[in-house]
Order: structure tokens, then C-alpha cells, then sequence
């Protein structure tokens, strides 16, 4: 069985995201880049499926930029055995909107043919969770998204997925489109030697071009704003004064 798993470059998850003086988006400049982490959660479920005898090629790819060649880099250190890199972009600055990704990684697994494909819910940078399911309208594959579980027999994968209720168990005949969350497992620590095997793998570089895909935005941003700060809070003396500000300042009842 081989497995797909679409990797994304992201601002890493332990730098504090700080917004351009002009409003026009993050600050990439100097920051660290690394492995969207429910992208990195699906790699490891590909490679313990890998080891457990039921995948045998487990294929990465990201879409973006040429430096994300160093977060396939790192898939392959993980245990990935090929990694596909698709230059959309020479911007760092443009995010590739997830249709167009997802029209991308379409081309990529008419060609790869794979039977499952793994990926992450969705990218911490723009929590837009949509390209695993549009992947999969594409395809006309069956789907299962927030897995936390995954169990592969006979055909099938069986999903435990997380929803506002508890947890739902589906069944999903293959090939079809998986999308992971962040109880599904923890990642495994990459070692140097499997950083050093990882340069020996083999890399293929593709373009939106050659794939047929226009990745032109079809959404403007017209401004990027911080947060707004958290106002520190009050004590009241009674459930009656609580009452009364909810009415009167919070606005909530």
C-alpha cells in the first residue's frame, strides 16, 4: 500500500507571530520555519504503518516555495521514502489558497496513484481546514477528517474521529482521504544519522505550471491586525451584580 502525506511549511509553532508595521501580514523575515505539526503528526502514522507491515512506500509532498525542500528534508528523516516538491510560489509571503492545493496534490496522486492519502486537519498558519476535504471531492474519494484513530484491514480504514459530541467511529473503503489530529500520536524525535540518510532520498521537484494549475489568489487580504489585548477582570460580590453586568457592560443575556 502506498500512502501520500501533504506536508506544509509554517511559521514553527513556538514563535510568537508578530504582525508588519503596515497591517499587510505576518513578519516572515528572520523567522523559523519548520513542519506544520498535524502535517508532522500524519507523517508518523504513515511511517508506523510503514513498520507494522501494512504500507510499503510512504511519498511526501509540499506545495510552496523552494525552501520547503528542508521540511520534506525532515519527512524523510522521519522514515518518508520519496518527497515531491511542487514550486508554486518564488513569494514567501503568498499562501497558496487550498483549492488551488488542492487541485495540486489531484495531479500528484493521478500520477503517484496512492491508497491512502494522510494529512494534517489543517495548517496552524491559516486553520482554513479545507484542503483534505476538497482533495477528496476532487478524487470523488471517501473521506474521514480528525481522525485520532486509524486502523487499515481488508480494504478499509477504520477512523476514530473527534466531533463536538465525543468520538465517532467510521468505516471508509480505499483510496480515500484521511485528515488527522493532534491525539492521533506523538511525533517521533529525529535522530542525526536519519537526517544524514534523509539527503540520500530521493527529492523531485514539479511545477504548478507543468501540473496545470493556475495557483493565482483568488482571495485579497486587506489587512492583518494583532489580537486585541485581553482586559484584566473583575470580582463581584453577588450572583445579582454578576447578572447585572452581564446586561449592562458584557452585553451577553
Amino acid at each position: 500500500m502506498k500512502i501520500l502525506v501533504p506536508v506544509k511549511r509554517v511559521i514553527d509553532y513556538n514563535v510568537k507571530v508578530r504582525v508588519r508595521t503596515d497591517g499587510s501580514g505576518v513578519e516572515l523575515a528572520n523567522v523559523k520555519m519548520s513542519m506544520n505539526p498535524f502535517d508532522e503528526i500524519a507523517v508518523e502514522e504513515a511511517v508506523r504503518l510503514k513498520e507494522k507491515g501494512v504500507a510499503s512506500e510512504i511519498v511526501v509532498v509540499s506545495i510552496g516555495v523552494q525552501q520547503a525542500k528542508d521540511t520534506l528534508r525532515t519527512a524523510l528523516a522521519m522514515g518518508a521514502d520519496r518527497a515531491i516538491l511542487v514550486d508554486a510560489t518564488a513569494d514567501v509571503n503568498q499562501d497558496i489558497e487550498p483549492l488551488a492545493v488542492a487541485r495540486l496534490l489531484s495531479r500528484i496522486v493521478e500520477a503517484e496513484r496512492p491508497d491512502l492519502v494522510l494529512a494534517g486537519k489543517q495548517a496552524i498558519d491559516n486553520d482554513m481546514n479545507a484542503t483534505g476535504q476538497m482533495l477528496a471531492g476532487l478524487l470523488g474519494w471517501g473521506q474521514a477528517t480528525f481522525a485520532s484513530k486509524i486502523e487499515i484491514a481488508d480494504g478499509r480504514a477504520v477512523v476514530t474521529r473527534e466531533v463536538d459530541g465525543g468520538l465517532q467511529t467510521i468505516g471508509v473503503t480505499l483510496p480515500a482521504v484521511v485528515t488527522v489530529d493532534l491525539r492521533l500520536n506523538e511525533p517521533r524525535y529525529v535522530a542525526l544519522p536519519s537526517i544524514m540518510k534523509a539527503k540520500k532520498k530521493p527529492l523531485e521537484e514539479r511545477t504548478a505550471a507543468e501540473l496545470d494549475v493556475d495557483v493565482t489568489p483568488r482571495l485579497k487580504i486587506t489587512r492583518t491586525v494583532e489580537p486585541t489585548q485581553r482586559v484584566a477582570g473583575v470580582r463581584v460580590a453577588s450572583v445579582d451584580e454578576l447578572i447585572a453586568k452581564l446586561k449592562s457592560e458584557a452585553g451577553v443575556l
